[in-house]
């Protein structure tokens, strides 16, 4: 069976937002792209007063100036589309009011006929929680908490009612409902976001960092899944961010994903083979100058892994 590909949506500052991300959804699926996938970041420090993923010293990339919202890129990429599934890697919930972030989710559920794949998590950046966030950075994991909640309840039948400690929601016909259950993917970064993706989530979504640690990361969720009593399989969707180059990287301390076409297919190759996962997103638009270069690389990349047999 091929491994699934899917393809993130160009939403940096280098493009033209309300004409980039419907041609590039529209050009993806054509190609054979079977999800597109939006980020969050919602602004730039400047100063920057905290490292990149909270790590001390670690700049910001210059293209995160500016970020289109990934609801809105969402909307336009469902619009030019008909098949591929529309992902989110990751909204951070926190930043988000719950019932809103629930009716918008199973909005665009519906009129997309039922390709919504939610991956929320819980940020790392200080500042967003600051300009933002429903609670202070500490409680971001009750926040996510009382979405999930919130997001079952509002995407199930009427008369939606809740209590939680930021949402009150009075017994209520809230639609339009979602296609079909809208299926939740989390991350699992430590003990903690593992225990709640096993017991509350769909799916999981983790960064390829290198395939020998992606199938050691991998394992150990199976491991608690397993300790747990869960019966439903974990979903896997994995987010490859490559740093394209038109020539070969060459030298030591290449990173995985970072190079030429070749070399991103050779990672991709090695973590599918690593892990056993079925499917994986490219998240290209950083180093690519404009939607055509996007585009096209989208496409070497995609013709390349399904000739090396991905």
């Amino acid at each position: 069976m091929a491994t699934r590909l899917g393809l993130g949506l160009p939403q940096m500052r280098q493009y033209d937002i309300g004409r980039d991300v419907p041609a590039v959804a529209k050009a993806a699926e054509e190609i054979g792209y079977e999800s597109l996938w939006v980020f969050e970041r919602v602004l730039f420090p400047t100063p920057v007063t905290q490292g990149l993923y909270g790590i001390d010293g670690l700049p910001w990339p210059e293209q995160y100036r500016s970020v289109a919202d990934p609801l809105v890129s969402l909307t336009l990429a469902a619009a030019a589309t008909e098949r591929a599934r529309l992902g989110t890697s990751v909204l951070v919930a926190p930043l988000h009011l719950p019932f809103q972030l629930a009716r918008t989710l199973g909005t665009l559920d519906a009129v997309s006929g039922g390709r919504v794949v939610a991956g929320l998590g819980t940020g790392w950046s200080h500042d967003e929680y600051a300009a933002q966030g429903l609670a202070p950075f500490e409680r971001r994991g009750a926040v996510l908490d009382e979405t999930l909640d919130v997001c079952r309840a509002v995407w199930g039948p009427d008369p939606v009612a809740y209590e939680g400690e930021w949402t009150r929601i009075a017994p209520s016909a809230v639609g339009p409902k979602p296609a079909r259950p809208i299926p939740v993917h989390l991350p699992a970064n430590g003990p903690r976001s593992a225990r709640r993706l096993v017991e509350r989530a769909d799916g999981w979504m983790p960064v390829a960092m290198g395939a020998s640690q992606l199938a050691e990361s991998w394992k150990q969720l199976q491991d608690l899944a397993a300790t747990t009593g869960r019966e439903r399989p974990i979903a896997v969707t994995v987010r490859a961010n490559a740093t394209y180059s038109p020539e070969p990287y060459e030298g030591d301390g290449r990173r995985p994903f970072q190079g030429s076409v070749e070399q991103i297919v050779e990672d991709l190759a090695a973590h599918v083979e690593a892990t056993g996962i079925e499917e994986f997103f490219l998240e290209l638009q950083g180093q690519t100058r404009d939607a055509q270069e996007l585009t096209d690389v989208a496409a070497a990349v995609y013709e390349a892994a399904r000739a090396a047999g991905v």
